[in-house]
Formats: C-alpha cells, structure tokens, sequence
C-alpha cells in the first residue's frame, strides 16, 4: 500500500482483513482501499491480515509505530462482516502487542445498509431485475462464512431481512459454509420446499476465497460475485472508521456491538 497517502495528524485506518490463499484475494483488498484513498485524500491507511496473506496484522501495526505515521494512533476497521472470533479475540490481541499503539476498535462492517446497497448491486450485476422480485418462484440464498458465535448469525440473519425488504420482500435465507448450519445446498432445499425453485446466491464475503467459490458453485441460478471494491463499500469503511472516532467505547473492543 506504498501509494497511499499519509497524514500525520490522522489517525491510521487499519483495515483488517481475514486473508486467503486464492490469488484473487488480495488483489480486490487493495483495490478496496484505493478506493477509500480517493474518497479521503491524505488518510494513512493500512492493511493487515488474519492470517495467510501479508501483511500479517502484527506486522502492520509494527510497521504504522515505526513508521510513526499518524503518531502511533490508529483505527483498527475489520473487513469482516459480522462479530466473532477475529474480531472479539484476534484483532484486540494484536493491537495489545503493539507497542506504542493507540488504537480504537471499529465495529465490523455488517449488518448496514450500505452492505445492503453493495449486495444489491452484485445480484443486478449477476443478472437479477426487478421483475424477479414480484416472482412467486424466486428466492435468495444469503452465503456467509460462518461462525459458532451466536452473534455472528444474529448479524447474518438482520442482513438477510434488511436484503429481503430491499428486493421487495423476496425470502433471504442466510446459508453458511462453514461452523453452522444451514449451507447453502440445505437453504436451496428449504426455499424449494416453499415452491422457491429459481434461486441466486448473494456472496456475502469481502473477497474471492474458498468459500466464496464453494458457495457459488451451489447456485442453481445466478451467483452474485463477493462484495469486492464496490464504492458503497468504500463508503462504509469510512463511516465504520469515523463511527469509531467518535465513540468513546471504541477504546475497549469487548464493549462494541454491531450498529
């Protein structure tokens, strides 16, 4: 992330992001975060990773205090869509083995209607018009990663609602490919038992991975692609950030809901 700018009296934006082995992984992450560059001239951002790819979170934020671009201060944004594991464990973690860290903890960028707006616009892409949406035969399949927090599925299910109301009421079935049930095939049973049998699946992930890939070969329909570097999602680490910025209980990570 060499050509981002710096901003010394700003705090860092850290995006974090879960990492993947497919190629095309990091490539979308980058070209995410070129677009918050544009929409914020002169905010230092960052990426760091979970796990797989590099920079390692660690690194980055060793990186940011040694540089001392935005004087050690930063705002740790997660590309992960809904709370869990990485986010109450794993990224508190890093920023407390950083020394000379300040950091403020963002919410994760889900549930929000600026996801809604990003996942609408991946369906229109794939081939979904408006006359589906009044269609007795048609059905979403929403497809997350999956988690065994009881959390993270609540945040999956209020993002398959607000999706449902923005297609005009279309079931939103959340399916999972990992941890949790339903998957996707067993979600394509259930809206198929309602007489659902046209089907898309809605890539609820950042980036293209395994699972993303998994999820979409399932569909029996159109697949939307991940959310990718879609400009409403630009927007929403934005405001995830700000929200942070402004919220004193962003120093304390395990106080953070959803929002």
């Amino acid at each position: 992330m060499n050509r981002m700018s710096v901003h010394a009296s700003a705090p860092a934006l850290v995006a974090v992001a879960h990492g993947s082995r497919d190629p095309r992984a990091l490539p979308t992450v980058r070209a995410l975060l070129e677009r918050v560059c544009e929409l914020r001239p002169g905010l230092p951002v960052r990426l760091g990773h979970i796990e797989l790819n590099e920079p390692l979170l660690p690194a980055a934020l060793a990186d940011l205090t040694d540089r001392g671009a935005g004087s050690g201060s930063a705002v740790l944004v997660p590309l992960l869509l809904s709370r869990g594991h990485h986010v109450n464990h794993d990224i508190p973690l890093a920023a407390a083995t950083a020394p000379g860290l300040h950091a403020r903890f963002a919410v994760p960028l889900g549930p929000h209607p600026l996801l809604i707006e990003t996942l609408y616009g991946r369906l229109v892409e794939a081939g979904w018009r408006p006359a589906d949406g009044v269609s007795r035969s048609t059905g979403i399949v929403l497809a997350a990663a999956g988690s065994r927090d009881p959390a993270s599925a609540a945040d999956v299910r209020r993002t398959a609602g607000l999706l449902s109301e923005r297609l005009g009421g279309v079931p939103v079935v959340p399916a999972y490919a990992s941890a949790t049930s339903p998957t996707v095939p067993e979600a394509l049973r259930l809206l198929a038992a309602r007489g659902r049998h046209r089907v898309a699946v809605a890539s609820y992930f950042t980036a293209p991975g395994r699972f993303a890939t998994q999820c979409a070969a399932a569909a029996p329909w159109i697949a939307a692609a991940p959310l990718g570097a879609h400009p409403a999602l630009a927007r929403l680490l934005l405001h995830r950030y700000d929200q942070a910025l402004s919220n004193p209980a962003a120093r304390q990570p395990h106080r953070l809901a959803a929002a």
